[in-house]
Formats: structure tokens, C-alpha cells, sequence
């Protein structure tokens, strides 16, 4: 063990479902025993996701525990390790896991009830203990806010692309908005040689897609039938490769008018709400494509796109607004109010 290890860290904790006075912040938090497998992290960045909102208003659809420490997403140092630990030394550089279970292949339902932050300690606090199995080194071409950045909306990214049926150049990508997995899906498909339609409702969030690499901006407010459009800018009008979509049931009619014939949309979110009138099964049918719900990604792709990352020079997009720890609260709310652009990042010291 390189360092001591400190019997109290500074950490956020839900309590109730009370929206964000839920949460509860503690200057003196006791820091876990460390087992044999287990390595002791100092964090000194960790980032938001809308799953990080949505728990304290009681709004997630999946497993959760009261009282749990918020946060998938984080980046810090080694400072001590286990008496059996074998993939990491003191002093390695590492992030976070968000299923701390998926190793790889497909979740199952023991492995889908480790998510990070939500039935785990996740990553708001200054130290945390963790099975070696939960985390991977990070790139070594970013600094630790910008691979905090990586856990969650980086790896869904990831997996929506390339997890089932991977995106070969000259493809197609459409995505939805500008939050972080839809900035890293249009990072990473530019990466490979695909084209990338975005749709987004702000002209100054258009400027900035296209100087991110986007082929075509739809301004979805403009363009009620975005999807038939977007479909007529690929080529010969065969339509999207892959769609990313991130806004549920309000956007997911016009994701269909938009698809290729056996292409995907990956289902990951549901910004846009819930409608009364939904597609229907028989609509995936008729466009003869592929539609999946995916819950980020394993430990093995992570390990696969950090060394994309790595090789590619991918920076992620992270907001010019850098949140203390002290501030978590005010992150949040900045947040929801969607004063952000691309990763909303927490400072840790």
C-alpha cells in the first residue's frame, strides 16, 4: 500500500425521493473496509448523467437503494489495493464501471443489479472502495475530467455502434440533441469514416455540431418530419445506418420514417417524454429494421473504446461550466434546466 487510508471521505448520499433536497451531502462519510480484491480510489473527477436526476425524483426504472452514495461516472487514482489484487498497482490511473458486474456478453439479471450510483456507492465523494473487477485504466490521452466523462454516456455510445451489428465507414449515424451520448455517438462515428446526421432546436448547438464533425444539422422544431428528411440526405435515399435514440415514444415515429432497411436504433432514453399515441410492433415490421434497448455496455467494450479513444485522439466534449464537489446540488439543477452542452463534470479534491 502506497498511502495511508483515510477513515472518512466527503461524500453525497440520496435519502428519500424528494427530488434534489434528497440529496444529502457529509463532510465526515466513513470510507469502507478494504477487502482482499478491493482497491481503495481517489477520485478527482466524476461527471452527470440524466440517470444521476431522475433517481432522486423516484423517476428510474431500475434497481436502486436508499441512502446509496450518487454518480457512475469517475476518474481517479489507485492510492492502496487489496492483499489479492492483480490487475492494478498503486499509482493507476482508472474509471469507473457503471455495471460493476459486466465483464462481458450480455447482462443477466444478477449483473443488471450493479449499476454504480444507483444499488452501489457510486462516485460523488473525495475516496471509495471497489472489487478490481468494477474498474479499467483510463486513456492515456485525457485528464481525469475528461475521463470521467467515459463510464456512462461514452460506452452506451460505444455500444449502440458497434455492440451489435458494428458501423463500417461511408455508414450513416443519426443523433438526437446534444447531451453527452449523442455528442460521444457523432465523436465516434466521425472516428471511423460514417456520416452524421444531427437534429437539435438551437442554431448556436447547430454551429457547434458541425464544427464537431456533423455532415448535415435538422432543426427539429423547423422540420416536424425530420425523420423523412433525414432519410433523403443519405445516399440514394436508403436511409439511416444507425439512430441513437434518446427521446423516447415523442421521437420515435420519426426514427422509423428515418431508418434503412435492416438498420438499428438503439432505444437508450426517454428525454422527450411519454405520448399517448406510440408506435406500434407492427411499425418495426413494416421498416424492416432492428430496434434495441441497451443498458450501457461491459467492462471488456470499455477497455475496447479506451483504446479507440487512445488511438483516434477523441477529446470529449465537456461543458465550460466545471462543478466543485461542495456544489453537486447546483450541478444537478444546472443540469436539469439543460444549461449544458455535451458532459457536465464534477471537480473533486
Amino acid at each position: 500500500m502506497s498511502q495511508s487510508i483515510p477513515k472518512t471521505t466527503k461524500a453525497w448520499r440520496i435519502e428519500g425521493q424528494n427530488g434534489f433536497e434528497s440529496l444529502k451531502y457529509y463532510t465526515e462519510d466513513k470510507v469502507p473496509e478494504l477487502g482482499a480484491n478491493d482497491v481503495l480510489v481517489k477520485f478527482h473527477g466524476a461527471s452527470l448523467n440524466y440517470r444521476d436526476l431522475i433517481i432522486p425524483k423516484g423517476e428510474y426504472p431500475f434497481a436502486q437503494e436508499d441512502k446509496v452514495v450518487p454518480g457512475s461516472d469517475g476518474a481517479g487514482e489507485i492510492i492502496a489495493v487489496g492483499s489479492k489484487v492483480t490487475r492494478f498497482q498503486p499509482g493507476t490511473k482508472v474509471i469507473t464501471l457503471f455495471n460493476q458486474g459486466h465483464i462481458g456478453g450480455s447482462l443477466d439479471e444478477a449483473t443488471n443489479k450493479t449499476g454504480l450510483g444507483g444499488v452501489i456507492d457510486g462516485t460523488l465523494r473525495q475516496y471509495g472502495v471497489f472489487n478490481e473487477n468494477g474498474l479499467v485504466e483510463m486513456p492515456s490521452t485525457l485528464n481525469y475530467l475528461e475521463a470521467a466523462t467515459l463510464p456512462c454516456a461514452a460506452l452506451t455510445a460505444w455500444n449502440a455502434l458497434f455492440g451489435l451489428r458494428p458501423l463500417k465507414p461511408g455508414q450513416t449515424v443519426l443523433t438526437q440533441g446534444t447531451g453527452g451520448v449523442s455528442i460521444f455517438a457523432l465523436l465516434f462515428a466521425k472516428s471511423c469514416g460514417a456520416r452524421v446526421i444531427a437534429t437539435t432546436s438551437s442554431e448556436a448547438k447547430a454551429s457547434t455540431l458541425k464544427s464537431l464533425g456533423a455532415d448535415h444539422i435538422i432543426n427539429y422544431k423547423e422540420v416536424p418530419s425530420w425523420g423523412e428528411h433525414a432519410k433523403s440526405l443519405t445516399p440514394h435515399g436508403a436511409g439511416v445506418d444507425h439512430i441513437l435514440e434518446v427521446g423516447g415514444p415523442n421521437t420515435m415515429k420519426q426514427s422509423l420514417q428515418a431508418i434503412k432497411i435492416d438498420g438499428v436504433i438503439s432505444i437508450i432514453g426517454f428525454l422527450g417524454g411519454s405520448a399517448k399515441e406510440q408506435p406500434r410492433f407492427l411499425d418495426v415490421l413494416t421498416r424492416i429494421c432492428t430496434v434495441r434497448g441497451i443498458l450501457v455496455g461491459s467492462r471488456d467494450q470499455l477497455e475496447e473504446m479506451n483504446r479507440a479513444i487512445d488511438a483516434n485522439k477523441i477529446k470529449p466534449v465537456v461543458d465550460e461550466k466545471v462543478f466543485t464537489l461542495d456544489e453537486v446540488k447546483d450541478a444537478y439543477q444546472y443540469m436539469w434546466d439543460q444549461k449544458h452542452f455535451g458532459k457536465l463534470a464534477i471537480k473533486i479534491e
